[in-house]
């Protein structure tokens, strides 16, 4: 069910409107901090830990990682792989951090040793296609893949990524029906629940509140039908409303069916008033400004009111974005080794 936009308003930014008279926030963001990066691959995967740490992954099996803040970088290519594309990566420390390829061969590496060496850790059969990687605790991650034989792709790991296996319960997949390996946020894990925000010949939302014990599915309002269509991206904004992105990554203009906002408590989804400004490939819930960013090959946007309002705050395009774990930075990677931090 869709929400009406007054009772949306009255619900959505209510959880942020009273909180705001009490900060110092700042009114929106200016920009980006463009760093300098020694690579020219296409860069989807992204995993900041701090202000200074920050860990990328993408095509021609490239990884990279700073430890001052992206004035320096150390990089290589995993395990000689210089033709996957290793869209997915999560970071536990300046160490350690596991590295997802989309495509085949469908893997997934793991280095303790800050990218000097990579080890091999699971590899799918040879008709897989990982999209992302959500980690719900210091130990147990998730990866979502494309279906097969009608159920969803889900791995799991207990230990860091150090062993992997599938989930037992697998949610049903529509014909037609993928994930998007755009931005690598498709999946969420969160505490006990799992979201999953599908593409495709249908558009929806997946939900575990048992780490993939049980499922529900939540049809979007998004523009779906075809191939290229749906949602690519999720994010959480306090618990029981998750954000959703999105559209038609073959029409960028296309500013209708992009965005929702789903409030789990109803099971409903509100339509934002004013969409971002096209397709968006990757969103983040900023708690320290309470702002959504939101990221895509035409540009950035922004919302502070639970994503009822967009608007754009600048022209640079990227493909994911992501916050540092420890001090809410928020990183920005895209095409051609473009690597930014968000400035307000």
């Amino acid at each position: 069910m869709i929400k009406s936009k007054l009772l949306a308003l009255s619900l959505l930014i209510a959880l942020f409107s009273c909180k705001k008279s009490e900060e110092n926030l700042a009114e929106m963001p200016t920009g980006w901090d463009i760093l300098e990066t020694p690579i020219q691959s296409s860069l989807r995967g992204l995993a900041p830990l701090t202000g200074d740490i920050a860990w990328a992954s993408g095509s021609n099996g490239t990884w990279l990682r700073t430890l001052d803040g992206g004035k320096t970088w150390q990089h290589g290519v995993i395990a000689g792989l210089d033709t996957v594309d290793f869209r997915s990566i999560h970071a536990f420390d300046a160490l350690t951090a596991v590295a997802v390829s989309a495509g085949q061969p469908a893997v997934i590496y793991k280095t303790i040793d800050g990218g000097e060496t990579w080890e091999l850790k699971h590899q799918e059969n040879e008709l897989a296609f990982l999209d992302g990687i959500s980690f719900s605790s210091e130990t147990r991650g998730f990866v979502i893949g494309d279906p097969s034989e009608g159920k969803w792709t889900i791995l799991q790991t207990a230990n860091q990524g150090d062993t992997w296996y599938p989930l037992d319960s697998l949610p049903g997949a529509a014909e037609g029906e993928a994930a998007f390996a755009a931005s690598a946020t498709s999946l969420l894990a969160e505490g006990n629940q799992l979201w999953i925000g599908t593409g495709g010949t249908e558009s929806n939302l997946h939900y575990s509140n048992d780490l993939g014990g049980t499922w529900e599915k939540f049809t979007s309002p998004f523009v779906q039908g075809e191939s290229s269509q749906g949602i690519f991206s999720i994010t959480s904004i306090g618990g029981s409303e998750i954000v959703g992105v999105g559209g038609d990554y073959l029409k960028e203009d296309l500013q209708q069916g992009v965005s929702g906002i789903f409030v789990s408590n109803t099971k409903e989804w509100v339509i934002p008033e004013q969409e971002p400004g096209g397709y968006r490939s990757g969103v983040v819930y900023f708690p320290m400004q309470k702002w959504l960013i939101a990221v895509g090959p035409g540009g950035s946007d922004f919302a502070k009111d639970a994503g009822i309002t967009w608007q754009k705050f600048s022209d640079e395009g990227f493909h994911a974005v992501k916050m540092g774990h420890a001090d809410g930075s928020i990183w920005a990677s895209g095409a051609q080794g473009k690597i930014a931090k968000l400035k307000y």
